[in-house]
């Protein structure tokens, strides 16, 4: 196994620590919840709260505000321990993705106000971008926040809101101004406890991914302050969303290694136990080759994940970069999952068998932060 869990370029003493502390939390306080979880597709607020004493939520947030004060290596640690394991109801990533619009865009007072509250697990964080009629085409948002005096009067719906139901604070994508597309468009951040107006619908039924409380949201004239307007500027939306983009599909392609490593060390374990005419499955010179090829194409992932986790922890890593990365790992992904599934027989399967679910999990990676298709267009028009 030292082949596929060869130690990243940008791990040191520390890190290995925390990879340490992370892992033990995840098996003891995770996994074995993770039946539980599928069966009530969320992961409950509990867990949310007892990283944040732990230390493992929004590591790359100075200590300022209530973070670990770390940086991407940290989270990248967090994300893979995750991965390996199948657990994907914790939405951590998304969790992150939210508080960095608060660090990078939002004023003093906003850091002040919400990221320590992200770091501890009491607000759950989530971004709601996606609306039924408007997906990869982030500009042709409809939900209008309409401004009264001090206040922002928001009508409409999202969908597909990754931490939907348990969401405590939302990065919600706006139209402040409909007679534009991108120029007008706002991100507001909104405290959902106990807001008027406001509504959780469906946790949606998915093909996988089925602990993660993927929902609806609906808005009736929901008032929310204009000081909670991400930067206290109108109209920067679409920048501060295309701004943090490459961490996103970053984050999308580590996974997609992590997961890919967990299931060939679980289709390695299967195949040297489990015999058919009188061998292990492992003996076999197909069985051989098929491991090859997927721990080869894995590990050309690995190398490449490992150097856009350098890029951004330089603050280097370009759009271009991100866009292959989420693309290609997302594509190998869904390919080196099959392979472990049919390796596994009927038992690939089965949904209590890891890589079935890893299986229906990785599809969705093609699909979210970004079509792998829209990656492509990104990618050609830089050529």
């Amino acid at each position: 196994m030292t082949t596929l869990r060869h130690v990243s370029p940008w791990m040191d003493g520390d890190l290995h620590m925390f990879r340490d502390t992370v892992s033990r939390f995840i098996e003891a306080e995770m996994v074995p919840n993770e039946a539980q979880w599928r069966t009530q597709h969320h992961v409950g607020l509990d867990v949310w709260r007892r990283s944040g004493v732990l230390g493992i939520l929004c590591t790359d947030i100075p200590i300022e505000y209530g973070g670990v004060g770390g940086d991407f290596r940290h989270e990248a640690v967090l994300y893979e321990e995750l991965s390996r394991r199948g657990v994907t109801g914790f939405a951590s990533g998304v969790h992150s993705i939210c508080a960095q619009y608060v660090l990078n865009h939002g004023t003093e007072e906003q850091k002040q106000r919400w990221l320590p509250r992200l770091a501890s697990g009491e607000l759950v964080g989530a971004i709601a971008m996606t609306e039924p009629a408007a997906g990869s085409d982030l500009q042709n948002v409809q939900m209008r926040a309409v401004k009264d005096a001090d206040e922002y009067v928001v009508t409409g719906s999202k969908t597909f809101i990754t931490n939907g139901y348990l969401a405590g604070l939302i990065a919600l994508v706006v139209k402040t101004d409909p007679s534009q597309r991108a120029g007008g468009m706002s991100i507001l951040m909104v405290e959902t406890r106990g807001l008027p107006g406001f509504r959780v619908g469906r946790i949606l039924d998915k093909m996988g991914m089925q602990a993660q409380d993927t929902a609806e949201l609906f808005f009736q004239d929901v008032r929310v302050p204009t000081a909670n307007l991400l930067g206290e500027q109108p109209g920067h939306g679409f920048y501060q969303l295309m701004s943090d983009l490459p961490y996103e599909r970053v984050l999308v392609g580590l996974t997609g290694v992590a997961a890919m490593e967990g299931a060939i060390e679980s289709t390695l374990r299967y195949v040297k136990e489990r015999s058919v005419f009188g061998k292990a499955l492992a003996e076999y010179q197909n069985t051989r080759f098929k491991l090859a090829e997927i721990a080869t194409i894995v590990r050309i992932a690995r190398v490449f994940i490992d150097d856009c986790v350098m890029k951004v922890v330089d603050g280097q890593l370009d759009t271009v970069t991100a866009s292959m990365a989420k693309w290609w790992i997302s594509d190998m992904q869904q390919d080196v999952m099959d392979t472990c599934v049919q390796m596994h027989g009927g038992y690939g399967y089965m949904n209590d068998t890891l890589v079935c679910r890893m299986f229906a999990d990785a599809r969705v990676q093609r699909i979210y932060g970004g079509t792998n298709e829209i990656m492509k267009e990104v990618i050609s028009r830089a050529l």
